[in-house]
């Protein structure tokens, strides 16, 4: 139950990657089902709102930029300076307290209780403890629900427009047994093999599947795709070629779904398609994919170990260290991580075996 007057207009702070845009949609969805009638507005960094696309939840979506100067964030604040009723920060970031803050008459917003600065609890009306080990990042969003007095809804929204679904069809005519495999996450230190990925393209082509092979549409990203293609006759390459809302809606008609820990893997987590996640070093806890109709609270996702959980398959490497929580051996962004690239491809194409038998 909500408490109090019901805001008007709302705006949800959410400036950082394309899965963390994705997985406040819960959040979202609860303020919609609280509020129908309120206009509810998100705030993202530009580029990461194509995930937004054909949600029925969102009223409007502001844009700013990553890297924006001073100056840049200034006209910002004057623009959105108290157009809200409520404005809610959903990162514990220094930026989203700001534009939160500047946005809305009343701002709510996620802390840090070891780190956040006495300046940052000032500007917030009332907020919520984040934690960054032991608590998924959907539940962590939900946590203002309870400042809110507002029903939690838990599901991650994967929408897609008219125009979105009708680019997927044209790739993957409809009718067609495929199964998509996402190869290329942002960061090197979440990737998997290009022998690994071949070996599972090569074993989908002798189940009578075709391989849907998508990836982002970066130049490095598409020739790593070619190179897979090239080397398994047979495959489809998708990558560069889809909007968000387009891949989104392709994955929802395949039979079932293999990426690293990336955005895209949430995506396909939330349209309750078999997707099976292969991760590394990343905490399971806070970044496994939340399965369709989960309601798990602290997380569906223990720190150690292949497990299940609805639809959703996590594989995680062998390795002692598994998961340090860190960036690749090397511990930069560009490392590799050894208990990914050491991940055999027989253990993935188990899982998928098994994801295929219970599709």
């Amino acid at each position: 139950m909500t408490t109090g007057p019901a805001p008007q207009r709302v705006l949800v702070v959410c400036t950082r990657r394309i899965g963390d845009v994705l997985l406040v949609t819960p959040l979202i969805r609860s303020l919609r089902r609280a509020w129908p009638r309120a206009m509810i507005d998100v705030m993202v960094f530009r580029g990461t709102e194509g995930v937004l696309a054909g949600n029925p939840d969102i009223s409007g979506v502001l844009t700013v930029g990553e890297r924006d100067r001073f100056g840049d964030r200034l006209r910002t604040f004057r623009q959105t300076w108290r157009r809200y009723d409520l404005a809610l920060s959903a990162q514990t970031s220094d930026r989203t307290t700001l534009y939160a803050w500047a946005a809305g008459r009343r701002a709510v917003g996620l802390l840090d209780p070891d780190k956040a600065p006495a300046w940052k609890r000032a500007l917030l009306s009332s907020w919520a403890p984040f934690d960054n080990l032991q608590v998924h990042t959907v539940v962590a969003g939900l946590a203002l629900c309870d400042l809110l007095g507002v029903d939690k809804h838990h599901e991650v929204v994967a929408g897609w427009r008219p125009e979105d679904a009708a680019s997927a069809d044209a790739l993957v005519p409809p009718g067609t047994a495929y199964a998509v495999l996402h190869v290329t996450p942002k960061f090197a230190y979440k990737g998997w093999t290009r022998e690994g990925w071949q070996a599972l393209a090569t074993w989908l082509l002798s189940e009578g599947l075709r391989p849907v092979i998508c990836a982002g549409g970066e130049e490095s990203e598409r020739r790593y795709v070619a190179e897979v293609c090239t080397a398994v006759p047979g495959t489809l390459n998708a990558a560069g070629k889809l909007s968000l809302g387009a891949l989104g809606s392709l994955i929802a008609r395949s039979r079932f779904y293999v990426g690293t820990d990336t955005a895209v893997t949430h995506l396909a987590a939330a349209t309750g398609v078999p997707t099976l996640a292969l991760f590394g070093p990343s905490n399971p806890v806070k970044w496994g994919p939340w399965p369709a109709a989960c309601t798990a609270e602290p997380s569906p996702w223990t720190m150690v170990g292949t497990q299940h959980s609805g639809n959703v398959t996590l594989l995680q490497g062998e390795a002692e260290c598994v998961p340090c929580l860190l960036e690749g051996c090397d511990r930069h962004v560009d490392s590799l991580s050894r208990c990914l690239q050491e991940l055999r491809p027989e253990r993935v194409i188990r899982e998928a075996q098994a994801l295929l038998g219970g599709a």
